[in-house]
């Protein structure tokens, strides 16, 4: 019995130590096996021309001057041998940068499907993970996969995320992967068969290398679109939509300064509202309450005592009368105390015309409309609210931007030159801060006179708007009817003049 135990002990002893190695390995494997499988993988998105998501030039609207320059890179991958027999080279990169929803992912699908050519599609931000080197490889991957279905475009969207400035990230991933995609894109294995195509809406954060020529070699600003861009959009997102007297010259005029993910969100919110109605067609009105919603917000179930209405009724009304009285600003479209979103009241003012210049008088108009809300409920309760909290931040960032970039006040040493502030004496700063207060009590004493001079005005146009809750341009001007506009000066952009912010506590 002793001599059988002693060999079973032997024996399981000498399997350990054959075994347990192999086991131990064999797990070893497994979890890396299964590290690797837990790993995101990123699959480059491929749109084919013939593919029924790629969209074309007509379905691209209100970015005529970034459509223009891209035509070229078009004709060249589709004729490359007229552009090769003089020795010319397509661009290696292109970025497109502006404000977001002006349309920079969509007018790379444009010159995807009209160049004939492949189109691979990824974010920057799928480059980036806590793996080091990962990033590198899949940008080798996506140039490998481009580079074997030439003629390609590779699309990165969002560039920022991994072409920032080198040297700020402390792992060095993100450093590891904008070196390789600089090296794939003005390296040895270069293509002029692969273009790229990249979108940011942070130019002045990427690194230089990325901007230089051969890499990216032209950089196109897509802006808002003007007014007739605007028209051109709203006919491309209600081609497949019925419509009923709807003037979409009118509406383009009555959006100034929405990109077109905007008026794309504006046509889906009037054909959502005419569904809600109930009605076959899309109607003007249903394209009313879709701007309503994208420039003030959702309407908002809150519900204010009487003072609060009476309160937020003369803020927008001091808001609407300074509008209406002041010609450098546009005149009155719609007053409302129908909280929306944050805003408990709205006076939307709409621009006859895109303008890109403003002198220094009509900032200052501009600011005494944002704080005839706040006068108004001076001089009628003698006390102030919260109501004003918006229109006194946008009043700061538009005195900041007199004295710090405009140079709009006693001197030139207030240019943007120096607008950082890190070297600057205290008497400066001084001098500056008293700037910035002078023009704000300037716009201040402004409306307090308007408010004054018609206070029969404001009144009238409160108790209009505690009876109605809504006023529109006819109604403002039964109203206003004898009082004349002052100065002549052109109309200011002035979209949203003014929206009554007050944050309302909680209820039991």
């Amino acid at each position: 019995m002793t001599a059988f135990l002693s060999l079973n002990y032997d024996d399981v002893q000498t399997w350990v130590l054959t075994w347990a190695p192999v086991l131990f390995m064999a797990l070893i494997v497994f979890f890396l096996w299964r590290t690797l499988k837990l790993m995101p993988r990123t699959k480059p998105q491929q749109i084919k021309p013939e593919s029924s998501v790629a969209i074309g030039w007509p379905d691209i609207a209100g970015a005529d001057e970034a459509k223009h320059e891209l035509q070229e890179v078009v004709e060249f991958l589709r004729e490359p041998r007229r552009f090769k027999g003089l020795g010319a080279k397509v661009p290696t990169g292109i970025l497109l940068h502006g404000p977001p929803g002006t349309g920079k992912t969509q007018l790379a699908k444009a010159v995807a499907k009209e160049s004939r050519a492949n189109f691979f599609s990824q974010s920057a931000a799928s480059f980036v993970e806590m793996f080091a080197g990962l990033g590198a490889a899949r940008i080798r991957r996506l140039f490998s996969i481009a580079r074997k279905n030439a003629p390609a475009i590779i699309f990165i969207d969002e560039l920022d995320a991994v072409g920032g400035r080198r040297g700020a990230d402390i792992s060095g991933e993100k450093d590891q992967t904008l070196n390789q995609l600089l090296v794939e894109m003005d390296g040895f294995s270069s293509t002029d068969d692969v273009v790229v195509i990249a979108a940011s809406n942070l130019l002045e954060k990427l690194d230089p290398a990325l901007l230089r020529p051969g890499r990216f070699d032209r950089q196109i600003f897509v802006a808002p679109p003007d007014v007739k861009g605007r028209e051109g959009v709203l006919r491309v997102h209600t081609r497949d939509k019925p419509l009923d007297g709807v003037d979409l010259e009118l509406v383009a005029r009555q959006t100034s300064g929405l990109t077109g993910a905007d008026l794309a969100n504006i046509c889906n919110e009037a054909a959502i509202h005419a569904a809600r109605k109930r009605r076959a067609a899309i109607r003007p009105e249903d394209f009313d309450s879709g701007l309503e919603r994208v420039v003030a917000g959702m309407q908002s179930r809150r519900k204010l005592n009487d003072h609060e209405r009476r309160v937020v009724a003369f803020h927008e009304a001091g808001h609407a009368l300074c509008g209406e009285v002041l010609t450098t600003v546009d005149r009155v479209h719609k007053i409302s105390i129908v909280p929306r979103g944050r805003a408990l009241g709205y006076t939307l003012n709409l621009p006859a015309e895109d303008r890109y210049l403003k002198t220094r008088e009509e900032l200052i108009d501009y600011m005494t409309v944002l704080l005839g809300g706040r006068v108004a409920e001076q001089i009628v309760f003698g006390s102030i609210t919260t109501g004003a909290a918006d229109d006194l931040h946008k009043v700061g960032e538009i005195t900041r931007s007199m004295i710090h970039e405009y140079a709009m006040g006693t001197g030139l040493s207030s240019s943007r030159v120096s607008s950082d502030g890190n070297h600057l004496s205290d008497a400066t700063r001084r001098v500056r801060d008293q700037e910035q207060r002078d023009l704000a009590d300037e716009a201040y004493r402004q409306a307090y006179g308007i408010i004054e001079q018609h206070r029969d005005k404001l009144d009238e146009l409160a108790e209009s708007l505690l009876a109605n809750e809504v006023l529109e341009r006819g109604e403002i001007d039964q109203i206003m009817a004898g009082i004349a506009r002052r100065d002549g000066r052109p109309g200011a952009d002035l979209r949203v003049a003014a929206a009554s912010e007050r944050p309302v506590e909680p209820r039991e």
